[in-house]
């Protein structure tokens, strides 16, 4: 089935460009209660899907044996900006366990933060392995591996300890088959699975309300909820869009973009989970198309509903700051 159109972009009146996607909304027994365009297509949730990947983390005693607060475990689950606190914080996680970033097999990009990379270029420094948008999440998975004796090295590995942990973690939460049928790798060397868009939503659900989960499961889920809704900035950064919709509603929301136009969030109030993807690609498509989805999520708060309904419909800027258009949810999404 071709996917609705959800956004289009308008410069002046016009549309220039406009973006197909699917949403599903599902409770924590798997029931949809939103369905939007195809949501049994599998995708790659990438970057979405950190706070299920760092259960093992909480659930194996390293998070507690290492000291971590609510700022760490939010890293661990963050797709951040490389800005200095991000950097700082991922060099601490693997201090606690007697590493340095040399521990990392995520490889090194500049800081996705401008003001970083200038900061870093101006300083004559390169960027590090610290930099690079998960160190946080591979920060957490060699912690880890230390503290459960495991040897760390070649932890990116499909088959390394590892890896199994987090693919039981995930088929166990989403209930959708991970194995090299449906595996791929991500850009930062790790494994990742396409599974259906209901899946996810399902899984989220299940995270924010823990059930259908083991107690210790429910319970690290819980606590890893509200280390990255007490902690926004380690989740993301100073210029990403989630920041102002989780700051929105403060231990509210929870939200997690990945790439390539996906989303995942949970309200853990109502016990529902969220995906969704632009089937473009387009992040600003995405961004839009998610807050629209929590507006009409949260309509009986109305101050809030209309804080993020505005928050979908940004405007479109010049070089020189003047408003030349707008993003807009359209279709199924209007409203």
């Amino acid at each position: 089935m071709s996917n609705p159109i959800l956004v289009e972009i308008l410069r002046g009146d016009r549309i220039e460009s406009a973006h197909r996607g699917a949403v599903a909304v599902c409770d924590e027994a798997g029931k949809l209660l939103v369905e939007i365009g195809d949501v049994s297509q599998a995708v790659f949730p990438r970057s979405a899907v950190k706070s299920i990947q760092a259960l093992p983390l909480v659930e194996s005693g390293a998070a507690d044996a290492f000291g971590f607060d609510d700022r760490k475990l939010a890293l661990a689950c963050a797709s951040h900006r490389g800005e200095t606190a991000h950097a700082e914080l991922a060099a601490e996680m693997l201090a606690a366990a007697g590493h340095e970033e040399s521990a990392l097999e995520c490889g090194a990009h500049w800081p996705f933060n401008q003001d970083a990379t200038v900061e870093l270029a101006r300083s004559g420094r390169t960027p590090s392995q610290l930099h690079n948008n998960c160190s946080g999440k591979h920060s957490g998975f060699v912690c880890t591996c230390t503290h459960l004796k495991l040897d760390h090295r070649g932890y990116v590995g499909f088959d390394h300890p590892m890896q199994g942990f987090i693919r039981e973690a995930m088929q166990n939460v989403t209930g959708a088959v991970h194995d090299s049928g449906n595996s791929a790798i991500d850009g930062c060397s790790i494994p990742t699975h396409a599974i259906p868009i209901n899946s996810l939503a399902f899984g989220f659900a299940r995270m924010a309300t823990g059930k259908g989960l083991s107690p210790d499961r429910a319970k690290a889920a819980k606590r890893l909820f509200a280390a990255c809704m007490a902690e926004p900035f380690f989740v993301s950064g100073s210029d990403v869009a989630d920041l102002p919709l989780v700051r929105a509603a403060p231990g509210r929301i929870f939200l997690k973009s990945g790439a390539e136009g996906v989303y995942c969030a949970a309200l853990p109030e109502l016990g529902l989970g969220i995906a969704l993807k632009c089937d473009d690609g387009a992040g600003r498509a995405g961004e839009a198309m998610v807050a629209a989805v929590l507006a009409r999520l949260l309509a009986s708060d109305a101050a809030l509903s209309a804080t993020l309904a505005d928050m979908a419909r940004p405007v479109v800027p010049s070089r020189r700051g003047v408003s030349v258009g707008r993003i807009q949810p359209t279709g199924p999404l209007a409203g």
